[in-house]
């Protein structure tokens, strides 16, 4: 048994190696073949699940690269890729027998070993921001990934249900979208259908059936449609092939699932593909069957001119042909069909090595230019992934920037995304935009054809509810990366200002501490840094008097032990302590009014009225509550809530929002109920900068005619 499985795979590596006679030199021949005995060797005596020696799956990996034409680093990398992780064989091994280049292929592509993780999601995570990383330095690496993948997507049978599912689901969310990005639409569709029957085998059996069942009755009219389109193009002197497509299963499904098509509606469209020898002879063509049928207004797209963003190039057009028939109509090159089917692998096939990989396409170079930013700005590898994902989105729109440059961005994406495309710094000073010259919300979904203009300013920054609308990873991860720093900055000196007033009762502050009384201080408390200790304090995740015992004794005190010193200074609010100092919902304090600060585990301090009811069974905990006051020069808008009872008229709540405009104030919210036939009650939730602006307000409220009462509502 074993001698046979020898035999096949020795016969499989002379085939292989007869095939890439056809377009490498024999000295890079030799070396491949040097490398298949190199990792046979490595693995010898390993076998796969179904019981084939391991060997088997490298060479089907270089035989997937060898028909792609990839050049024979890639083919090497492809033997050897197992080697690290299921061997006793080291990078440097690797790199003293079959050079550098190679050596880092096979890491790129290597999954991380030897570290613990609390997840298979997060071990999955971290794999694929290695691979992500190596493959921004050498493209080659994603390649040999995505073959090595297929493979094994070949050969899924033989696992368990839920290991087959889990790699299933992975392969459709990550691997099918990166090989789409790529351009490489045989290995997406690949991808696709055989994800789509390991996830969902009762569904795609079940599709698969109709498919066939239909296929049937379409025969005759595919045929009569692609000899009336091949007549027609020859007796306009065009030479072409026509050739029908057929819809594959997932691409069913997903049209099912998504657009609430029945079956049905999705094969009653017949679609043909048409390969003509040069791109004059493609608008030639797509002349010759609009004249042969009439297209669906509204349904032509020219990607040859604005190519996709994976190098897509094609006319697109749908008629209306015999019986009102849908007709679905590509028109592309040879070239552009192999760019299509192959994407970025296709330039090995018109292309040698080196010169294939300074070429390979500068749209994947600006995509994984990307893919190193969302990198450098994710919190973590599963922050990143989700930040991948977001950015394999395949459908594109494209607008203008208003020099008349093209961008093209996602489907769905905002003024901040084309902002945050354009530049980092850009999109984080935006503040308002023009779309095709008019004034529009920051948050609209963009369209093609738009002309968008960015409006910033020096000092804006990015406003947390943007997360709320943004589509792009980029967008995200930015946004996400400069709210958590400020979080951070924020919290370290709300941390400082309390723990400074702690301290005061012992005639201390921060700056006078010792650098052993701090290093003390972390010891006990597990904590790596003083700036980390200062920002759990501002966070309220560790109370500020507590932490002062620990920095002026040795050994702390018993956390029950009452505070002796405490200072009567309360801490200053000034308004702009950003998003770790925040003002309750439910009793709205405003400048003027006592207070009282309730520092809250994660949320840092969040200021209550002294009167407010929520915080009454803990205002005189000192753990809980804090002494604060307003300082002299605060600043910022802050929110009121009004209850104003009036009697009904007409344009009421048009007479209080013009009354409350004129005051400087701005209403956010406002709301109208009925308390009988003749008055109504308004709950207004206006901004105001402090008391004396509310009071004039009020005044000015309490002069409209019909105004009964007003009243301030405190929690």
């Amino acid at each position: 048994m074993q001698f046979d499985h020898r035999r096949r795979a020795l016969s499989n590596i002379l085939n292989l190696a007869q095939k890439l006679q056809s377009y490498l030199s024999p000295q890079q021949v030799n070396q491949v073949r040097r490398a298949y005995f190199y990792a046979e060797q490595a693995h010898d005596g390993q076998r796969r699940r179904s019981g084939e020696p391991y060997i088997t799956h490298p060479l089907a990996v270089a035989t997937i690269l060898a028909e792609m034409h990839m050049d024979h680093h890639s083919l090497m990398a492809a033997m050897l890729h197992d080697v690290l992780e299921d061997t006793s064989v080291d990078k440097d091994a690797i790199s003293e027998q079959f050079g550098d280049t190679v050596a880092q292929l096979v890491d790129g592509v290597s999954k991380l070993t030897q570290i613990p993780f609390e997840s298979k999601a997060e071990q999955q995570a971290e794999n694929f921001q290695k691979m992500a990383l190596a493959m921004a330095k050498d493209i080659r690496v994603i390649l040999v990934k995505l073959a090595d993948r297929l493979h094994n997507m070949r050969t899924l049978g033989v696992l368990r249900p839920d290991k087959r599912r889990r790699i299933a689901k992975e392969t459709l969310e990550i691997y099918a979208p990166i090989s789409n990005r790529l351009g490489m639409n045989n290995i997406r569709v690949e991808f696709e259908e055989l994800g789509f029957s390991a996830m969902y085998p009762m569904r795609a059996g079940l599709i698969r059936e109709a498919v066939v069942k239909a296929r049937g009755n379409r025969k005759e009219i595919v045929h009569k449609i692609q000899q009336a389109i091949a007549k027609h193009l020859e007796d306009h002197g065009l030479r072409g092939r026509v050739l029908g497509r057929e819809k594959h299963l997932y691409s069913i499904y997903k049209k099912m699932r998504n657009q609430r098509k029945s079956f049905s509606e999705i094969m009653d469209v017949y679609a043909f593909r048409i390969i003509v020898d040069t791109v004059d002879s493609c608008y030639r063509a797509l002349g010759v069957v609009h004249n042969l049928y009439k297209p669906f207004p509204g349904r032509f797209k020219d990607y040859i001119a604005i190519p996709k963003a994976n190098g897509y190039q094609s006319l697109h057009t749908t008629l209306f042909g015999m019986h009102g028939v849908p007709i679905e109509i590509q028109i592309r090159t040879q070239e552009m069909d192999d760019m299509a089917n192959k994407g970025i692998a296709a330039h090995w096939l018109y292309k040698s090595g080196e010169e294939a990989l300074l070429g390979s396409h500068a749209r994947t170079r600006q995509w994984l230019k990307g893919v190193l930013e969302l990198q450098k700005n994710a919190g973590d590898s599963l922050e990143f992934i989700e930040n991948v994902k977001i950015d394999l989105f395949p459908d594109e729109i494209y607008v203008f920037t208003p020099k008349g440059n093209i961008m093209e961005l996602p489907k769905g994406c905002t003024p901040v995304d084309f902002a945050y495309a354009v530049h980092t710094d850009v999109g984080s000073t935006c503040v308002a935009c023009r779309i095709d010259r008019q004034l529009a919300s920051l948050s609209q979904p963009l369209q093609s054809g738009q002309t968008i203009e960015i409006i910033t300013a020096p000092g804006a920054r990015p406003n947390p509810a943007w997360l709320n609308f943004v589509v792009t990873g980029k967008a995200r991860s930015n946004i996400r990366h400069f709210l958590k720093n400020q979080r951070h900055s924020e919290s370290v000196e709300l941390g400082k200002r309390l723990l400074n007033k702690a301290l005061s009762g012992y005639n201390l502050t921060v700056e006078k501490l010792s650098d052993d009384q701090k290093q003390n201080a972390l010891s006990q408390l597990k904590l790596p840094s003083f700036s980390q200790l200062l920002e759990e304090i501002g966070l309220g995740n560790r109370m500020s008097y507590l932490v002062a015992r620990h920095l002026v004794s040795e050994v702390a005190p018993p956390e029950e032990e009452t505070v002796t010193h405490t200072s009567s200074q309360p801490l200053t609010i000034r308004g702009t302590e950003g998003m770790v100092v925040s003002f309750a919902k439910c009793c709205h304090p405003i400048p003027g009014d006592p207070v009282v600060g309730h520092v809250s585990a994660g949320r840092g301090m969040v200021i209550h009225t002294e009167s407010c009811r929520n915080i009454s069974d803990i205002r005189h905990n000192p753990e809980k509550c804090l002494e604060v006051a307003w300082d002299k020069n605060v600043s910022g808008e802050f929110s009121v809530e009004l209850r104003v009872e009036l009697e009904h008229q007409r344009g009421i709540v048009a007479t209080l929002a013009t009354t409350v405009n004129a005051t400087d104030a701005s209403i956010e919210k406002i709301s109208m109920e009925e308390r009988d036939a003749r008055f109504s009650v308004i709950h207004l939730l206006i901004s105001v900068r402090d008391r004396v602006h509310l009071a004039r307000t009020i005044k000015r409220l309490r002069a409209i005619k019909g105004v009964s009462s007003i009243i301030r509502i405190k929690g």
